[in-house]
């Protein structure tokens, strides 16, 4: 995969957010840059507001994510907020989860381009061969993926008792969470709660649902087959 150097246009901030890991974040920008709109992974103009948009909206995070805990990522995507995370905290365990080919072969790609551990797996979270194969998460993230009575039933099950579910969301989310309490409940949550995470490193603050799985989901319908994994190779 061909890099470009964005060494241009990195917001102060982005130090203070990714630390050690700045020059990852910059060839992960530098990537997107370069490959993003043709792969049909972000919006024309999306790229000039990568960092603020992107990068550090899903990286401060991990403020939120203890040490060494296991991530799993649900639709990944374009590597939102799984990439940013694993940069960002590489002492954490990530996996990459994305249904569509191309966006989990992009990841690969990326992964094995950074030199990242982080795993990619092609699959729903939904699907029965996915929570079987996929070791439960401390922490399972998502970003502008579904409404919170979907997310839930679709993350919650992929963490352990007592993890955590932390979904990126917009700023009408408290509306979302009156209307999809049942739900959460339903799929062995906990209440929600809201968090604002990059206060004082971001113009607009990050805002988070955390969701914690107290109990096993009441039983649901059938489940899609998943796709198959994806390992990528490590650069080097």
């Amino acid at each position: 995969m061909e890099e470009v150097d964005d060494s241009t246009g990195v917001p102060e901030s982005a130090a203070k957010v990714f630390g050690g890991g700045l020059d990852l974040a910059r060839r992960f920008a530098g990537l997107l840059e370069r490959h993003g709109v043709e792969r049909g992974l972000i919006g024309p103009r999306e790229v000039e507001r990568l960092w603020e948009r992107h990068l550090l909206n899903s990286a401060v995070l991990a403020e939120q994510i203890p040490h060494g805990a296991r991530v799993i990522d649900v639709g990944s995507g374009a590597g939102f907020p799984g990439v940013p995370l694993s940069i960002a905290r590489p002492d954490l365990d990530v996996v990459l989860i994305e249904p569509m080919a191309r966006r989990a072969d992009w990841l690969a790609e990326v992964v094995e381009a950074l030199d990242l551990s982080a795993q990619v797996v092609r699959g729903r979270a939904e699907e029965k061969t996915v929570r079987e194969d996929v070791p439960a998460a401390d922490v399972v993230t998502s970003r502008a993926v579904a409404p919170l009575a979907r997310l839930a039933g679709w993350c919650l099950p992929l963490a352990r008792q007592g993890g955590v579910m932390l979904a990126l969301k917009g700023s009408s989310v408290r509306d979302e969470i009156t209307r999809d309490l049942d739900a959460v409940k339903k799929a062995g949550g906990a209440t929600p709660s809201v968090h604002e995470c990059g206060v004082g490193l971001l113009d607009t603050p990050t805002t988070v649902v955390k969701v914690e799985r107290t109990r096993p989901a009441k039983s649901g319908g059938p489940r899609r087959r998943a796709g198959g994994m994806t390992k990528p190779k490590r650069a080097g």
